[in-house]
């Protein structure tokens, strides 16, 4: 393999999980990412912790939320489901997500990922899309809905659902190649 073909060779992504993630929508980026060379770390509450995914596929974290620095990774993948309502009550999650933020370092979230960054205050004048049923919180959040397969800001990188994965994906790629 060339170099042109790990076009994130040497970046390092913090991906969140926990109880009743969506599958595919931590999945897919993380083997994504991979394939172009990133190295990957999924964060839960608890570190070496199994959470079940919201359609039954498991997931082991590597590390712990509360043990991790937005120093030492080049961008965050915040997966939607459930699990996001839950994390955005936690100061760990929501300091981590505004440490991203004021690096201006991307922060890629789909479809109910983005109730963490509403929570962490980070999407006021920010375009972004979402699940439809997050859009009202996204609005009054002060963010600018979209209704798109990606919508990319700065370094808000956000889609709606599973089926907007490839466009994610590219989005958050291609950013991070930048």
């Amino acid at each position: 393999m060339s170099e042109s073909d790990l076009p994130l060779a040497g970046q390092r992504v913090l991906i969140l999980t926990g109880e009743i993630y969506e599958d595919l929508e931590l999945w897919y980026p993380k083997l994504r990412l991979e394939e172009a060379g990133a190295s990957t770390v999924v964060a839960g509450p608890d570190a070496k912790t199994h959470y079940n995914g919201k359609h039954g596929y498991p997931c082991t974290s590597d590390a712990a939320i509360a043990d991790m620095d937005a120093g030492d990774f080049d961008a965050l993948v915040v997966p939607g489901g459930f699990m996001p309502d839950k994390l955005r009550r936690d100061r760990a999650v929501l300091d981590l997500v505004r440490a991203f933020d004021a690096d201006k370092k991307p922060i890629a979230a789909i479809c109910h990922g983005g109730w963490i960054p509403i929570s962490a205050g980070v999407y006021k004048g920010v375009r972004v899309t979402g699940s439809p049923g997050i859009k009202d919180d996204l609005v009054n959040s002060g963010a600018t809905y979209e209704d798109a397969s990606v919508v990319v800001d700065g370094h808000h990188v956000t889609s709606r659902r599973p089926d907007d994965l490839p466009d994610f994906c590219r989005a958050l790629i291609g950013l991070m190649a930048r």
